[in-house]
């Protein structure tokens, strides 16, 4: 891990090099939307600085301060990563965004298509990118539909959308207001909002939204900040941030006592244990995985095991 070291400027403000690049430009995400860093307060120097407030600077080597921010993170001690703040203008579907939004922990100011034309932009699926809905998971999707089949779809799409956004356009030539002339533009339709909010909760949302069952949209959204920004903007966050709690493997009570009797061999003594957990049911002919004993068993991949069941 190579430390970016922190500059400042004539009025001592901390200053990140590496993100200084960043500012302004507009990182592409989807097929119209975008991130762009506005502003930024502090680096991951913010973070060590916090921390050691109470009896001053301290130690200040990159090894100590790599520690220390691990040692934060890795003990929730959230308040230092506080310390750090970005603001970002994002462009995005309005479907994504109603996910987004429900993060309440920044300061948001988003275009508004009561004082102005919406954006004339809706998001457009590739034929080769329609997903199935998962059997599994009511919120989620598994694998993609026949690109043939995915053709029908995307014309029908840009047809519908089209046909909306000219009803539209219409109206507002025919001077209905455009708080109501809005009320039947698609989800699809792009967004744009100012979003600000500090290092603890922005990696909170990246664990979110990150993560593999999120929608693959908000998904590719959170990767380009996570992997493009915070990457750059806190790296020695973002190490630990990485290792800790995207790459990490979190083991309920339940699950550490399962896993023990696996390893052990003991997988008549762990199918009984979970039965008893509610994490499988059995009838005749038929073992049936419930959402814990599923999740758990999506784990143990990771640590050379298989599931008793």
């Amino acid at each position: 891990m190579t430390m970016v070291e922190p500059q400042t400027t004539g009025t001592g403000r901390v200053t990140v090099p590496a993100l200084e690049h960043l500012l302004g430009i507009a990182i592409p995400v989807l097929d119209d939307g975008f991130v762009r860093v506005v502003d930024y307060l502090g680096g991951d120097e913010s973070i060590v600085q916090a921390a050691r407030v109470s009896y001053g600077a301290g130690t200040k080597s990159f090894r100590e301060d790599r520690g220390l921010i691990r040692y934060l993170l890795r003990h929730a001690h959230t308040t230092p990563f506080e310390m750090c703040e970005i603001k970002f203008h994002v462009r995005v579907p309005m479907d994504t965004w109603r996910q987004w939004i429900r993060h309440r922990t920044a300061s948001v100011n988003e275009y508004s298509t009561r004082y102005s034309v919406a954006i004339d932009r809706a998001q457009r699926t590739d034929p080769a990118a329609w997903r199935v809905q998962d059997s599994g998971n009511r919120q989620g999707s598994k694998g993609f539909l026949p690109t043939e089949i995915g053709e029908t779809l995307s014309r029908e799409e840009a047809e519908l959308q089209d046909a909306i956004h000219a009803a539209y356009d219409r109206r507002l030539e025919l001077g209905v207001a455009r708080e109501q002339a809005r009320k039947d533009l698609p989800l699809s339709t792009y967004t744009e909002a100012y979003w600000k909010l500090n290092l603890h909760n922005l990696l909170h949302f990246l664990k979110l939204r990150m993560d593999a069952h999120a929608q693959l949209e908000i998904r590719d959204y959170a990767r380009t900040i996570g992997e493009r920004i915070v990457s750059q903007w806190c790296p020695l966050a973002w190490e630990a941030f990485v290792d800790y709690e995207q790459d990490g493997l979190n083991l309920t009570a339940a699950e550490t006592e399962m896993v023990g009797l696996i390893a052990a061999g003991r997988m008549d003594e762990a199918k009984e244990r979970a039965l008893a957990l509610n994490w499988i049911a059995i009838t005749p002919g038929k073992t049936t995985i419930r959402r814990e004993g599923k999740e758990f068993a999506e784990k143990l991949p990771r640590l050379g095991l298989t599931a008793p069941w």
